[in-house]
């Protein structure tokens, strides 16, 4: 990687920070960056002069302010340039956990010439020094909050580079179609080609569907960085929740034989298997003149719209309602990106075995995807369980029907190429734009120079994510949002 030059005076300084968390705990590290870092610890320094040590190399001793009086014994590690995570000086203090210790130990360092760190600044110095790209550094922040395993591998991965290798093929393939074109261009008079159009078409072509393709797993990303929105629905008393305060182990929702009880979402989170799940109980679907409930019924059907997982709960008691499935079905297509569909048929322990078979058989009959398109996808997306929320039965079976459903969504997030940052799904967004006039311009056999111009900017579009934002303003934002100390 390339050091940028984008660098600001302040970015000279030698920054200190505490590391770790906030709060009391048995230790405490506070992280010293710059090209003073060993200097200004050595002035507080009480052991094996810091000055002396070899990188990596860990050293008992202990922090004493200039008046002579000791703070707390100490383990400083070293860590030379380039090789420490700022790519500058770097020297870790591990002490007791302390918040008198820890405040103490800040203003000794400030006191001795460093200044405390801006929210961020040691991963920006890290990208600054080239040890990271952009889209590396952000992943960082992604790692530090990730709320569940699937969004820990994903982050991971994509700290470990693998969707900037990723994005840096496609950069580097539309380059090479760019230089042919520039070639052509430079030879324009001699009406030289050094590539077919068809086959600039084709690799072309091959780009855009990569980038759509992972502009359009930002939904699935997205949902698996922040939780997994799951909307429970269905007609007012059917169990909704019960089944809420079942999964989650707690009376989180009122249960009432009342109609129209629950009037607005109630969200609660759980983890399952792999994913974090956020489960919306919503107000029951039906008919009302109360128009604060019918408000509710309005956020209901909204609330489906955004989820990525449905459970539709039917009660096995009623009348199979074959207009409720239609009705369902058409609404969550309507999103961009329609939700995955859960049937759950409760009240199974007080239903005849007659009512529950009635209800799959026009559950299959009205189902408009089953059946009725060739796609595999289609046809997996046909799910019911028999529950009783009340005793819990089949429970089990619908956890493990969530985490198969987000093992779906989830289909490349094992390659790191799932994505999960708005910024970069507005930048794909773009190239995805910009890829198709491409396409548009090589097909109407428009000039070299305006096919050029296109490929030039989906190759901006696509360095924003990882490198090429100069702007210092734009800089601090993107770092604005991690921790103190990171």
């Amino acid at each position: 990687m390339t050091m940028h030059s984008d660098i600001s005076p302040a970015d000279n300084d030698t920054i200190c920070a505490i590391s770790t968390p906030p709060g009391v705990g048995g230790i405490a590290v506070a992280r010293v960056s710059g090209p003073r870092a060993i200097e200004i610890t050595d002035t507080l320094w009480h052991g094996k002069p810091l000055a002396k040590a070899a990188s990596h190399t860990a050293h008992l001793g202990t922090i004493t302010a200039p008046d002579g009086q000791e703070l707390d014994q100490c383990v400083a590690t070293v860590f030379r340039t380039p090789r420490s995570f700022t790519g500058e000086e770097v020297v870790e203090l591990a002490v007791h956990g302390s918040r008198f210790v820890q405040r103490e130990l800040l203003n000794l360092l400030i006191g001795a010439g460093a200044r405390l760190a801006e929210p961020g600044e040691f991963t920006r110095r890290a990208f600054i020094a080239g040890r990271m790209d952009l889209a590396e550094a952000e992943a960082v922040a992604d790692v530090i909050a990730s709320n569940s395993r699937a969004s820990h591998r994903i982050a991971m991965s994509q700290m470990r580079g693998n969707y900037s290798r990723k994005l840096n093929s496609l950069r580097e393939r539309l380059i090479d179609l760019s230089a042919l074109l520039e070639l052509e261009l430079d030879f324009s008079e001699e009406d030289v080609e050094f590539a077919s159009r068809a086959h600039l078409a084709d690799l072309a072509g091959e780009i855009h569907r990569e980038v759509v393709k992972l502009h359009r797993s930002f939904a699935a990303g997205s949902a698996i960085k922040d939780g997994i929105p799951v909307a429970i629905v269905g007609h007012t008393n059917a169990g909704k929740s019960s089944l809420l305060n079942a999964l989650v182990g707690d009376d989180r929702a009122i249960v009432s034989d009342i109609h129209g009880t629950t009037r607005d979402t109630i969200e609660e989170t759980l983890e399952l298997g792999d994913y974090m799940f956020r489960f919306i109980d919503t107000a029951g679907l039906r008919d009302t003149a109360d128009e604060i409930e019918r408000k509710g019924i309005e956020r209901s059907h909204l609330t489906m719209t955004k989820a990525r997982i449905v459970i539709l709960v039917v009660s096995a008691t009623e009348t199979p309602d074959a207009q409720l499935i239609t009705d369902t079905v058409k609404k969550i297509t309507e999103s961009d990106t329609p939700p995955r569909l859960i049937v759950a048929i409760n009240k199974t322990d007080v239903a005849e075995k007659e009512s529950v078979a009635q209800w799959h058989r026009i559950i299959e009959r009205e189902w408009p995807l089953c059946g009725k398109k060739d796609s595999e996808q289609s046809q997996a997306e046909l799910t019911m369980v028999d529950i009783s929320a009340k005793t819990e039965e089949g429970l089990d079976t619908l956890r493990q029907k969530l985490t198969d459903t987000a093992k779906a969504e989830n289909g490349v997030a094992d390659e790191g190429l799932l994505v999960t940052n708005a910024r970069h799904a507005e930048a794909l967004a773009a190239a995805a734009q910009s890829s198709a006039r491409i396409l548009e311009s090589l097909d109407a056999g428009l000039s070299g120079d305006l096919v050029a111009l296109d490929l030039h900017d989906t190759i901006d579009h696509l360095s924003t994510i990882t490198s090429t934002i100069t702007s210092t303003t734009v800089l601090s934002a993107i770092f604005s949002r991690f921790c103190i100390g990171k």
